[in-house]
């Protein structure tokens, strides 16, 4: 089992899915997990402040991982919104969403589902410090706050979407903050973890990189 947690916009899933593509793994991307019910909530008008709203709409939110010939697909109740997660206004709400105590608690209990049936690489933001503290090989992606900012810009305005370099800044800076400030499990680094920091590194050198350091953890 390999856990990459790490900052937004670092490029987790790239690699995790390069990762688990060379090893033969199942790739789990714990972070659309959070955006799928940020959208079922947007949706549905659910109020974030209510617990027992949220709790019985997370009793409504069935997520799967379905891969296919060019990318695993994210189905929410069955409908595929790969697409529709990746979206600003998800993008707005989703550490909002994340850092709710019980949103955490259902996801997390799939997330380790998931992780006790096959060998997976799994990124996030607390993979490696609460859903698989035992992992075999833990990773914590970085990068500069400016290229990690152009990179997500780069993929909106090619999804085109009408959106500003600003506004991208912004937003990161703001799921930082509270991706690592809130009280249910923050992001951190674990103490075993190794440090990527890909601010200048190809993806295949990126791959190389994990790749390299789990052969070592095997041996």
């Amino acid at each position: 089992m390999i856990a990459i947690d790490g900052f937004s916009s670092c490029g987790k899933s790239t690699v995790a899915k390069a990762i688990a593509k060379e090893l033969n793994f199942v790739f789990v991307d714990s972070g659309a997990m959070y955006r799928a019910v940020t959208l079922y909530f947007l949706r549905n008008n659910i109020d974030f402040t209510n617990e027992q709203v949220v709790k019985k709409a997370l009793d409504n939110i069935h997520i799967d991982f379905i891969p296919n010939t060019e990318k695993t697909l994210i189905l929410l109740n069955g409908e595929d919104v790969s697409d529709a997660i990746r979206q600003m206004e998800v993008s707005d709400k989703v550490s909002e969403v994340s850092a709710i105590k019980e949103v955490r608690k259902a996801m997390v209990a799939q997330q380790q589902q998931l992780g006790a049936r096959r060998n997976i690489v799994m990124d996030g933001r607390d993979i490696g410090t609460t859903v698989f503290p035992d992992a075999d090989l833990k990773i914590f992606m970085t990068a500069d706050p400016l290229v990690r900012a152009n990179r997500r810009f780069a993929e909106l305005t090619l999804k085109g979407e009408d959106v500003t370099l600003e506004e991208v800044i912004e937003n990161l800076a703001h799921r930082d903050h509270i991706d690592s400030t809130r009280a249910e499990s923050p992001l951190r680094q674990a103490a075993d973890a190794i440090v990527l920091d890909n601010s200048h590194m190809t993806q295949e050198q990126q791959l190389q990189f994990v790749l390299e350091h789990y052969n070592k953890k095997k041996k």
